[in-house]
């Protein structure tokens, strides 16, 4: 077999261990434009299927996919100065175009509020017009002076999605719903990610937003990752571009708005969340490829026998893949499989068909068995499941072993030096203290209520601060 590829230990050095991985599983590469990615096949297929599951749970609630330009003029960031303020640092400017300079520059992309509102505008007259509700899919520019593949890149791939509404409590209400019926259930059911809901901070919330609700995930090393966010945006927007509707008493009313995103940080979060020292751990849910089936040998009763196999696992329901690559040793395509994180290997040689059996590799648990060729797939099904439940349940176990409760701004910082989050009452902390914390390094990344559900007041008593270092 061959030499399996080296990967730094995490508890030696988590960061270094995550470029190992991105390097050897071949999600990504750099892109030639410094802070930029080339997305390669299979952490495309991570998109693809994180794609598909959200934009299935987005659909459910009444939004429709929608796109608007990557191109926005200038002049549309100064309408809402909080926006604009907030993105300034960021921002890519199109001066010349055809050989020309533009009349009026053009900025690529950051995020679409000004131009999906100068629509909304427009396409809002009457209340017979709202709820109107938009997704988008895109990719968005924002330059980056610490770029990491994933987690911080200057182009990278998004949903975000635009809502116009009658009411503030339309409003509130429907983007409490995107937060948890589409983040955070495709986050925990599919993901297999223990996350945190909860509240942003005034400081921390979205520029332009009256509150932003943030699904904060625990990564292996103990830091946090703000992992999808969805914001109330009151009525800043609807005034800064003049969107009405025509009550049914006749009245001219500015109308309420919500915006939400995830992104292809995800990706590094799944790295980050599942990964081990032997490489990615994908949870079955999502992968793209459930079950790879290798031919031990280039053996014409082997080969016959694992595309059957594959068939029939396919016929199953499983996502499959047939290795036949016999021009490569079987020890390194297998590490390959590991690497990926593939969640199951069925591995068929010669003496497996004689003995009719094939040998099972799972990789969340760990271990390999024989199992009889007839029983893999009545077997696979349930084994695929029951290693999705244990991603999410050491996910969670890490986060509750590794989170603090402490009463005061020292031993948060303590807490949280020490490898994990702390926990700590918004009354003891409050802005001042939230001032402290960063002067750590360390930021409250939400807000939750005392039983831990998601505060409706940011000020409320009995609120508590998580805090961290954050990615």
């Amino acid at each position: 077999m061959a030499k399996a590829p080296v990967l730094t230990p995490r508890a030696e050095d988590f960061p270094r261990w995550y470029q190992d991985v991105i390097a050897k599983a071949e999600p990504a590469d750099n892109g030639p434009v410094r802070g930029t990615m080339v997305i390669r096949p299979y952490g495309y297929g991570l998109w693809e299927r994180m794609q598909a599951e959200m934009d299935a749970r987005i659909k459910e609630t009444g939004a429709r996919n929608a796109y608007f330009p990557l191109l926005i003029p200038q002049s549309y960031l100064t309408r809402e100065a909080d926006h604009v303020e907030g993105f300034a640092p960021e921002l890519a400017v199109v001066t010349h175009g055809g050989g020309k300079e533009l009349e009026e520059p053009a900025v690529v992309r950051p995020t679409s509020e000004m131009i999906i509102n100068d629509y909304f505008s427009k396409w809002v007259q009457s209340y017979r017009d709202l709820p109107l509700l938009i997704n988008q899919w895109a990719n968005v520019v924002r330059w980056e002076l610490r770029p990491r593949l994933f987690l911080r890149t200057t182009e990278f791939l998004w949903q975000e999605g635009h809502t116009a509404h009658a009411t503030h409590e339309e409003a509130r209400d429907f983007a409490a719903r995107i937060h948890r019926e589409v983040y955070e259930d495709f986050m925990v059911e599919v993901l297999a990610m223990d996350v945190v809901p909860g509240r942003k901070t005034v400081r921390e919330r979205f520029a332009g937003a009256l509150n932003t609700l943030t699904l904060e995930g625990m990564m292996g090393d103990g830091k946090a990752l703000q992992m999808a966010t969805s914001h109330e945006l009151g009525q800043n927007f609807a005034k800064a571009f003049n969107t009405r509707y025509l009550s049914k008493d006749g009245r001219r009313e500015l109308v309420w708005q919500t915006s939400w995103g995830s992104t292809t940080r995800m990706i590094g979060a799944l790295v980050m969340t599942h990964g081990d020292d032997s490489g990615l751990r994908v949870p079955p849910r999502l992968a793209q490829v459930q079950v790879v089936v290798l031919a031990v040998k280039d053996d014409d009763a082997v080969l016959a026998r694992v595309r059957e196999i594959g068939d029939r696992l396919r016929a199953a329901g499983l996502r499959v893949q047939v290795d036949d690559r016999t021009d490569i040793p079987f020890g390194r395509r297998a590490v390959d499989w590991e690497l990926k994180g593939v969640p199951a290997r069925v591995e068929v040689g010669p003496r497996d068909l004689e003995n009719g059996t094939a040998m099972l590799a799972r990789r969340i648990p760990g271990g390999k068995e024989p199992v009889a060729l007839g029983a893999l797939a009545d077997l696979l099904p349930g084994m695929l499941e029951e290693d999705q439940a244990l991603l999410l349940r050491q996910s969670r176990e890490r986060r509750e072993s590794r989170t603090t409760d402490v009463s005061t701004i020292d031993e948060a910082v303590e807490a949280v030096g020490a490898g994990g989050w702390a926990r700590v009452p918004w009354g003891v902390l409050g802005e001042d203290g939230e001032a402290t914390l960063a002067e750590h390094a360390v930021t409250v990344r939400c807000l939750v209520a005392e039983d831990g559900s998601v505060p409706e007041d940011g000020d409320a008593p009995g609120n508590v601060a998580i805090v961290a270092r954050a990615y």
